[in-house]
């Protein structure tokens, strides 16, 4: 339990020091905190919430799109509700390091492909995909990823489920 305690108190430290250098304060550390938690909340009630105007909480954040740390908010959607019912993670071989940037924009193009990572370790990239079926699968790892140019080979790693997901926790000290 020690460790827990000073690994807490180094990321409260650590996430300080980086909104220091962004010129964040608390209040802005809170509004992240509470739009993450539930970004339909509106500007009035999440003010009345932190005890400010609903105008402080536009003004603020609007700063933070501008600066990059709020880019928008999404829609959280039960994909498998949707037909989506094959999420799988593809770790990509690259025949050279350099070649990232161009296979990164040829991988792009491809809508199944949600999320992608330049990684460390045993893949050069690591990318989640997401379709109606095995077939589609099968479609975007044969058709589309095997045509890239610089893919030395793939891992595709099936997904049985999703246990969780969050966001990380944004200390307001």
């Amino acid at each position: 339990m020690q460790i827990f305690a000073l690994l807490l108190e180094f990321c409260k430290k650590t996430i300080a020091k980086m909104a220091a250098k962004l010129n964040l304060d608390k209040l802005d550390l809170q509004i992240i905190h509470e739009m993450m938690d539930n970004a339909e909340i509106s500007y009035a009630d999440l003010g009345k919430k932190l005890f400010v105007s609903g105008g402080t909480i536009h003004v603020r954040i609007k700063k933070l799109q501008e600066a990059g740390i709020v880019k928008g908010t999404k829609l959280n959607v039960d994909l498998k509700a949707l037909g989506y019912d094959v999420i799988a993670f593809i770790g990509i071989y690259l025949e050279k390091s350099s070649l990232y940037d161009f296979v990164a924009k040829e991988l792009q193009r491809i809508p199944e492909i949600v999320r992608l990572n330049y990684t460390t370790g045993n893949y050069s990239m690591f990318a989640e995909i997401v379709c109606k079926d095995i077939n589609q699968l099968r479609f975007v790892l044969h058709d589309e990823l095997q045509k890239i140019k610089g893919i030395e080979r793939t891992e595709t790693f099936i997904s049985l489920e999703e246990s969780f997901s969050r966001n990380v926790q944004v200390f307001t000290q």
